[in-house]
């Protein structure tokens, strides 16, 4: 008999409980600093050498952070369901907990690529993106293809390579679960309505959601108490 599958949506609140800052929450602001300026295409235009510098940082702190309960609960999952994590955040904590099949559709932190590689609606060969883990990357570290790497990151004002990959597993889904994020952040946000028709819906989130859906149950905590509550209620079913 097939296993049932269970999507996960994942936003910055899965992470949050592990010590990683989330911008949403503090007036435009990730770690001091205008959102536009090192999370946009045109930002990195502007200031190429503030933007790597900002990444830096945040791949030295993800060196000093550990997966949560949240993230341990959702990989468990897997121990009876078939199971794809989508997440928005760009961390590697869901790998770090245990979770096999994730799509990353903001990119990944601790990879880099040539600024100038790939149509991004053609998606990233593994040959063109490269793993440097915690490690740093300045202005004039070159691509081989002699292009000046840039973090693997999906920017404000750029495509989303891995809407359709993230659609497909929302649309297969015979359980959709959200965790920590608020449902503002487009095109992620309207993934929900690929469900199929009476595929329930479960939000983890403390704070009031902006979806109105007969099929949602929204479980209002944080993400590692709140999964504990989805894991009861999906185990008695």
């Amino acid at each position: 008999m097939a296993r049932r599958k269970i999507t996960v949506l994942t936003g910055a609140g899965v992470s949050a409980e592990s010590g990683i800052t989330t911008f949403r929450d503090s007036d435009g602001l990730w770690e001091n600093h205008n959102v536009e300026d090192v999370a946009s295409i045109e930002g990195w235009y502007r200031n190429p050498a503030l933007v790597l510098d900002f990444y830096n940082a945040r791949r030295a702190q993800l060196a000093q952070v550990k997966p949560n309960a949240a993230h341990l609960a959702i990989a468990s999952l897997e121990e009876e369901y078939d199971v794809t994590v989508v997440t928005q955040n760009v961390d590697n904590l869901h790998e770090r907990a245990g979770s096999t099949r994730i799509i990353h559709l903001h990119g990944e932190l601790t990879k880099v690529r040539p600024e100038n590689c790939c149509n991004e609606m053609d998606g990233f060969s593994e040959e063109t993106v490269f793993d440097i883990g915690n490690g740093s990357v300045e202005v004039g570290d070159l691509a081989p293809n002699g292009a000046q790497l840039r973090p693997h990151i999906v920017w404000f004002g750029e495509a989303v390579p891995k809407i359709d990959a993230a659609i497909d597993a929302v649309e297969a889904a015979d359980v959709l679960l959200i965790v920590g994020t608020s449902l503002q952040v487009y095109p992620a946000a309207g993934l929900y309505r690929y469900a199929r028709t009476g595929t329930p819906i479960y939000i983890i989130d403390p704070k009031d959601v902006p979806v109105r859906d007969s099929r949602l149950t929204h479980i209002k905590d944080v993400a590692t108490k709140g999964m504990e509550t989805f894991k009861n209620l999906i185990n008695s079913k």
